[in-house]
């Protein structure tokens, strides 16, 4: 069995610890907020398309530095933030987005997120069926999403309207749930070291398998990489030829769900019209609890999404690189509005 170790356990956290929102919340000054309108201004006058402008077009000093704080604390600490402050009522979808976007741009590079090459998605009810082998997370409505991780450095998601209840966001510490299989049963932990089976959910290359594998655990650079999607994992046993998952893999997989899903090892936050939530992938799982839409009375959850490369990693991975070239060469942007 290899040698392992606990990793980074500066970023560990139990939920004990975390109580007080104040801790992981971050409030715009009105400076600030000024601030980011007049750069949204000045992003809107150079392109009404979002995929025209970088960070240099959205400037940001005061913010920016600020945003550099955070990006620190999501790379190097707790993993996670809510920025909160941004008056949703003062900006229509597209300025909304526009916001968001130029936010995100002094967070990291844009990713893209599908086979559509969308660099800025939606979370919303999209009419899928929750048995749809190849629906996506961010396409189910009113069900519950378990603690799993997403496709790129940073993950981010802005919340432009709610349904009429639930919906709340889950975040619980990878590292510390990696830390503490390795303590207890590094057995299981050595398990994720290896390749695991993932499926594409309909989205491989053309021609290809409906699967890949990559570790759910990796060390690299003395840093912890997570990519952890169990109804992924599970569901890529659906393809005769994909790897069949050993016990100790299935053994690993259930005390991480398990971990996740304990009350130590997670919070539940809400996200009001307006707030930005952003988080380490590799060191933070983020799920959500169920909740209701009220189409008739226009309270429908509508969420935007960001997947982001930080600049502040300087060594990943060889799979975790942003390299998906199908995917980036048709570079997108998913414009849902709903009712």
């Amino acid at each position: 069995m290899m040698d392992l170790e606990p990793l980074e356990t500066q970023c560990e956290w139990t939920a004990d610890a975390l109580t007080d929102e104040s801790i992981w919340t971050e409030v715009l000054r009105e400076a600030e907020l000024e601030e980011a309108d007049t750069a949204l201004r000045h992003a809107m006058a150079t392109s009404k398309d979002i995929l025209d402008i970088d960070k240099e077009d959205f400037p940001l000093q005061k913010l920016g530095s600020r945003l550099a704080r955070i990006e620190d604390e999501l790379i190097n600490g707790r993993g996670f933030v809510r920025i909160r402050g941004i008056e949703r009522n003062r900006y229509d979808q597209s300025e909304m987005e526009m916001l968001y976007w130029g936010i995100g741009m002094h967070l990291g590079k844009p990713w893209a997120q599908n086979k559509h090459g969308h660099m800025l998605g939606d979370v919303t009810d999209q009419g899928r069926a929750t048995d749809d082998p190849e629906a996506r997370g961010n396409e189910l409505g009113g069900i519950a999403l378990p603690f799993h991780t997403d496709g790129s450095d940073l993950v981010g998601l802005l919340c432009l309207q709610n349904g009429t209840q639930g919906g709340l966001s889950r975040v619980a510490n990878s590292v510390t749930i990696h830390n503490q299989l390795v303590r207890e049963s590094p057995e299981l932990a050595a398990e994720f070291y290896k390749p695991q089976p993932f499926d594409f959910r309909g989205e491989q290359p053309q021609g290809g398998v409906g699967w890949y594998t990559v570790p759910i655990f990796t060390q690299c650079a003395g840093r912890l990489f997570v990519r952890c999607i169990p109804p992924y994992t599970l569901a890529s046993q659906r393809h005769a030829d994909a790897p069949r998952l050993t016990d100790q893999a299935k053994k690993a997989l259930a005390r991480v769900v398990e971990l996740a899903d304990d009350p130590m090892h997670h919070i539940s936050m809400a996200l009001l019209p307006g707030d930005m939530q952003f988080i380490n992938n590799y060191h933070v799982m983020h799920g959500r609890s169920a909740y209701q839409d009220d189409r008739l009375n226009r309270s429908v959850r509508h969420l935007k999404r960001l997947w982001l490369e930080t600049r502040a990693l300087k060594q990943r991975p060889e799979y975790f690189q942003n390299s998906h070239s199908d995917w980036t060469r048709k570079r997108s942007a998913s414009r849902m509005t709903v009712n």
